[in-house]
């Protein structure tokens, strides 16, 4: 159900690309970052080859695919081409046409909608081209700006799990989020009966 071959995708101020070799420093400095990484369900990174090594797990992809990651990339302005986040489809279930979804954008980037743009550019992809019927994702429930960015994207909550994750000593609850193939086309006609809107806002 996943491409052999990551796309590129690409929104008003964003380029989703494949990760490369070269992005180690800039992963390390998204996942060396306590607060980024709040609520993740792993430790903050502490030593540059660990970035490296999930790098590489992250670019072996698997045959079939068993995931696929973008770079969020600027492309406008005096920073274009800077890395400050990733965007990722994952725990993919073909025979369902159903897989999660992940994101993150470097705090110093935080409040500008990119996560959004984002996300959304990632949604339409799993729908309109990969075929998907459901996406889902797996939040802390205190992560109120990942709450956010999913809504705005047509999410719902759906759920909670609780005492899901144990990281180091801290044991948090899971607030899981959907959208299906149905309520995303829905949104969609929406936005071409009415010129200028936007299904994320």
């Amino acid at each position: 159900m996943l491409p052999t071959e990551t796309v590129t995708l690409h929104t008003a101020r964003l380029a989703l690309r494949p990760l490369r070799e070269d992005d180690v420093a800039s992963l390390f400095t998204l996942y060396s970052d306590p607060e980024f990484m709040r609520y993740w369900s792993f430790p903050v990174m502490t030593r540059l080859e660990q970035a490296a090594e999930y790098l590489d797990r992250l670019m072996r992809r698997g045959n079939p695919p068993a995931h696929v990651n973008w770079a969020i990339q600027l492309s406008q302005g005096d920073q274009s081409g800077e890395l400050i986040g990733t965007c990722t489809l994952f725990h993919v279930v073909a025979s369902c046409r159903r897989a999660e979804i992940g994101f993150g954008v470097h705090r110093s980037h935080w409040g500008q909608g990119y996560a959004a743009e984002a996300t959304q550019a990632v949604v339409d992809y799993g729908f309109d081209t990969l075929g998907f019927n459901r996406l889902e994702a797996d939040i802390d429930p205190r992560n109120t700006g990942s709450a956010r960015t999913l809504e705005r994207a047509g999410f719902v909550r759906e759920g909670l799990l609780r005492e899901r994750w144990i990281v180091g000593d801290e044991v948090s609850d899971s607030a899981l989020y959907g959208l299906i193939r149905s309520d995303w086309a829905a949104r969609q006609q929406v936005a071409h009966r009415k010129p200028g809107m936007c299904p994320a806002d």
